[in-house]
This record gives structure tokens, C-alpha cells and sequence, in this order.
């Protein structure tokens, strides 16, 4: 459980951190952020709730980098290779929740955005190696 732990709150940070700075350069503040995240579940209430929401957003953020996370770590007790090339392996996990968040959780959330291929290659980026990659490797170094 403590390396779950550590593995989602490692991806879960790198990937907060990346997703704000990039929102950042666009003029988006932190809070509208995380607030985005958290209409997902309350939809457009979640714009009027100041920092709460926000908190809720991230919140909402670290229990699926937590949850993204167990399942990496349970497949690796079955699948010995995802330890074995934890790199590689990684990296096409982040590929895979990365196309998983974009084509599944969000088309099922209340978040409503329109596409953007620069935002889509930029998240996947982010996924790749803040996502997957560190996942793979906390779970590979205390394996």
C-alpha cells in the first residue's frame, strides 16, 4: 500500500505541477484549474465555489493518480516484464491513461471542452514520463 502510496502521490504531483504551469502560460490561474477538475463531478457549480472546489479538485486529482497507480502495481505482480523494462513499459502506460482520461473519463464527466491537438500532445508528453514513467519506476525501485 505504501508504495501505491508513494508511486501516486510522485505521478500525481508531476502531473499537477506540469498540468498548472502549462495553464499558467495560457493565463488560466490555479484555482480555475482545479476547479475544471472538479466539474467533472459537480459541472459548471464548480466554477462558483472559490477554493473549496478547487480543493476538491485536487483532491478528485491525487485519488485517481493513486488509483492509476494500484493498477500498475497489481498488473506488475502478474506481469513481471512491467518491472523488468520499467521504463518502457511505463511510458506506454502513460500513453494508455493518457488515451483512457481523453476518449473515456472526460467524455463521461461534465467537463465539455473543445479538442485541441497542441493541448492532446502536450497532456500525452505529460503522461508519458510524469504519469507513467515515475509510476513505473517508484514501483520498479521498491520492488
Amino acid at each position: 500500500m505504501q508504495i501505491i502510496m508513494l508511486a501516486g502521490l510522485t505521478s500525481g504531483g508531476l502531473d499537477i505541477i506540469s498540468a498548472l504551469t502549462l495553464n499558467k502560460l495560457k493565463g488560466v490561474t490555479a484555482m480555475r484549474s482545479l476547479q475544471v477538475i472538479s466539474s467533472g463531478v459537480l459541472g459548471p457549480k464548480a466554477f462558483a465555489g472559490g477554493g473549496v472546489t478547487a480543493a476538491m479538485g485536487l483532491g478528485i486529482h491525487f485519488f485517481i493518480a493513486v488509483v492509476v497507480a494500484a493498477t500498475y502495481y497489481v498488473a506488475s505482480r502478474k506481469l513481471g516484464v512491467l518491472v523488468e523494462y520499467a521504463a518502457l513499459c511505463g511510458m506506454l502506460y502513460g500513453i494508455g491513461v493518457h488515451l483512457f482520461m481523453t476518449f473515456i473519463v472526460l467524455p463521461l464527466s461534465g467537463v465539455r471542452r473543445p479538442f485541441s491537438f497542441t493541448a492532446f500532445a502536450a497532456q500525452l508528453i505529460i503522461h508519458m514520463f510524469c504519469v507513467g514513467l515515475a509510476i513505473s519506476l517508484v514501483i520498479r525501485h521498491f520492488n
